[in-house]
């Protein structure tokens, strides 16, 4: 059977995307999440009703492209509320340090070096809270997974497309959450 919505067969076993993905969230990620689900709900939902609603008033929808456009965008708006408000509620807030701040947990700012000598620092972050521009990596990841547990000045060799990379901790801090 072939068609458009056909997908190349994966097996489940050995397919990432069905790993099981942990559900933890910093404070200030939940609290992003619930300001971007009230603006959609409060601001932008109530807006693009009002123009489906204007454009609807003008008569024939079939051939109507700014009906078609806002009606879309209010679907996508409607879907993206659902889905924050599902995702809120089975996440888990990590809002607290953890108690021994020496290694390497959930919300951990961790600097690494490799065996050239260079620098990088991440953060360990829920899946929701991905930011590759500021190197804020998921939880899940390989890395992550190999950095979780571990002491200042351990190394840690994590298996990477290009090969092994051998990784020293370098440094290890905690932001507060109560601020």
């Amino acid at each position: 059977m072939k068609g458009r919505n056909m997908t190349r067969w994966r097996d489940p076993a050995k397919d990432p995307r069905q790993e099981p993905k942990s559900h933890l969230i910093t404070a200030e990620g939940a609290e992003r999440l619930r300001g971007i689900l009230d603006h959609l709900s409060r601001v932008k939902r109530p807006a693009l009703s009002a123009k489906v609603g204007e454009a609807a008033a003008l008569g024939d929808r079939s051939e109507n492209a700014d009906y078609t456009y806002n009606k879309k965008e209010l679907n996508r708006v409607i879907a993206r509320i659902r889905y924050l408000t599902r995702r809120l509620d089975e996440l888990t807030v990590v809002d607290r340090l953890p108690a021994d701040t020496g290694k390497v947990y959930f919300g951990a700012f961790v600097t690494l070096e490799d065996d050239d000598g260079e620098e990088m620092a991440i953060r360990i972050v829920g899946h929701d809270e991905i930011d590759p521009a500021k190197r804020w990596i998921s939880v899940d990841s390989p890395l992550a997974r190999a950095l979780l547990g571990k002491p200042l000045d351990e190394e840690v060799t994590v298996a990477a497309p290009g090969g092994e990379t051998t990784y020293v901790i370098t440094e290890i801090a905690y932001r507060d959450p109560g601020k």
